[in-house]
């Protein structure tokens, strides 16, 4: 669950606030940020919770005037996201200029964005006096804090900077940092006409397939995709002033940490060796961006493993009598979307007895939802007539001349629609459309 907020003060009982920083043609934010992780008292965080940040920044680079005029200074802005116990919580950086700095990441020299050498490229901030708030409740406990690609510092004497640290919360539930620095972000040239292609051998190509190997018990590595994609490569493509095409090549976006994360995305555990039951055949997506503009490609890949585990489940095709929603396995509604009626939908084969009740799970690619369909929609109940009775179209017209007799039975599904007389009617006659019998010749 991600809540994105506005900032407000500490008194405010914020769940996230972040005090400033730069989001104008600056260099520096001010002091003292305080990030308000969890003002619910009600829910103490256990002791050595993992808490992870993450940072999003966002930056337009300088750009120069045109024929004497002034240039435009470059723009810094961002938020932070704190994750634990399941939840997100994320704040806007923006406002005053003071105790944030701006380094550029190929020499680690200091830039001032609003000169000239804030030049489209990729950059980190070091932000100073960062205390991240959970709470008077949870006072005195250890926590450990991470932020992947980036550093912090804590107010320890003979503090390191790391990418995780573990710190202890003073009497107040405050965790102090005396520097966070974030990870890379890019500046961009907003008047860029740069695009980004993807190459196999010097040749243009807009997906890719490749064939990996399984080994004992259907594993695969991570590290073997990312080696089947080796020949895979990204470049950003510009157009100079005498019109010839410059190229350069951007950071690949494929990685075995980019590979385990759709992997988890697509529910397949990934063990802390890179190993993962490989089903026969995966879908994958990698989008690489431009080094100086927002451009970006993405390369769809289907990675075929002849020798992987067969994960398909059997299924068979059905058809809608009646507009059906979907339930999950305790037959409680998941969500508004529904089945309309006389529509076909694949499901198991075999009905599953939920409460009483007989559902189908919906398959979808091969593989079980975990979504249910009542099956009195598919399949209908029989029911015997207990008076004669006629079928209808609608609540003033028959559909036919035919008489159902008395003791007859009938296969009716759903539960009854109300019609504008007023009356209940089931719907009957599966190869049929608008065919109906009053509910009351039943009873």
């Amino acid at each position: 669950m991600k809540k994105n907020l506005r900032i407000v003060s500490a008194a405010a009982a914020a769940l996230l606030a972040v005090a400033p920083i730069a989001a104008t043609a600056v260099s520096t934010v001010s002091a003292a940020t305080t990030v308000n992780i969890d003002g619910n008292t009600s829910t103490p965080v256990a002791q050595n919770t993992d808490v992870n940040l993450a940072t999003n920044f966002t930056a337009i680079a300088y750009v120069a005037g045109q024929n004497g005029t002034q240039g435009t200074n470059g723009v810094v802005s961002g938020s932070v996201t704190a994750t634990y116990n399941g939840q997100s919580y994320t704040g806007n950086l923006t406002g005053n200029i003071k105790d944030t700095t701006i380094y550029r990441a190929s020499d680690k020299k200091h830039v001032e964005v609003s000169s000239k050498d804030f030049a489209a490229g990729q950059y980190y901030a070091v932000i100073k006096d960062v205390s991240f708030n959970f709470g008077s409740q949870n006072a005195d406990k250890k926590l450990t804090v991470s932020l992947k690609g980036g550093l912090l510092t804590t107010t320890d004497k003979d503090a390191k900077p790391a990418e995780s640290v573990t710190v202890t919360l003073d009497k107040n539930g405050v965790a102090n940092f005396a520097e966070v620095q974030t990870p890379n972000f890019k500046a961009v040239n907003p008047f860029s006409t740069s695009t980004v292609a993807w190459y196999q051998n010097n040749n243009v190509v807009t997906s890719a397939n490749v064939t990996v190997n399984a080994g004992n018990n259907n594993l695969v590595n991570v590290s073997q995709i990312v080696a089947a994609l080796n020949g895979y490569t990204a470049h950003e493509l510009t157009r100079g002033d005498n019109g010839q095409v410059g190229s350069n090549p951007v950071t690949s976006p494929i990685t075995a940490a980019a590979v385990t994360d759709q992997l988890k995305a697509q529910n397949i555990a990934v063990d802390g060796a890179g190993y993962f039951t490989a089903p026969t055949s995966l879908s994958l997506k990698f989008t690489a961006t431009a080094n100086n503009s927002n451009a970006s490609a993405e390369l769809p890949v289907t990675v075929s493993i002849p020798n992987g585990k067969v994960t398909t489940v059997e299924s068979v095709s059905k058809t809608i009598m009646h507009n059906a929603y979907y339930y999950d396995k305790n037959a409680k509604r998941v969500g508004t979307d529904k089945l309309t009626r006389y529509n076909s939908v694949t499901v198991s084969p075999k009905t599953t007895t939920i409460n009483g009740k007989a559902y189908y799970e919906v398959v979808e690619n091969g593989k079980a939802t975990g979504k249910y369909i009542n099956a009195d929609n598919i399949d209908g109940t029989k029911r015997t007539l207990k008076h004669n009775a006629y079928v209808y179209k609608s609540s003033k017209k028959r559909a036919n001349k035919v008489v159902l007799k008395k003791g007859t039975e009938v296969t009716t599904y759903g539960n009854p629609y109300t019609f504008k007389n007023g009356k209940k009617y089931y719907k009957i006659g599966a190869d049929t459309k608008k065919t109906y019998v009053r509910v009351e010749n039943f009873d």
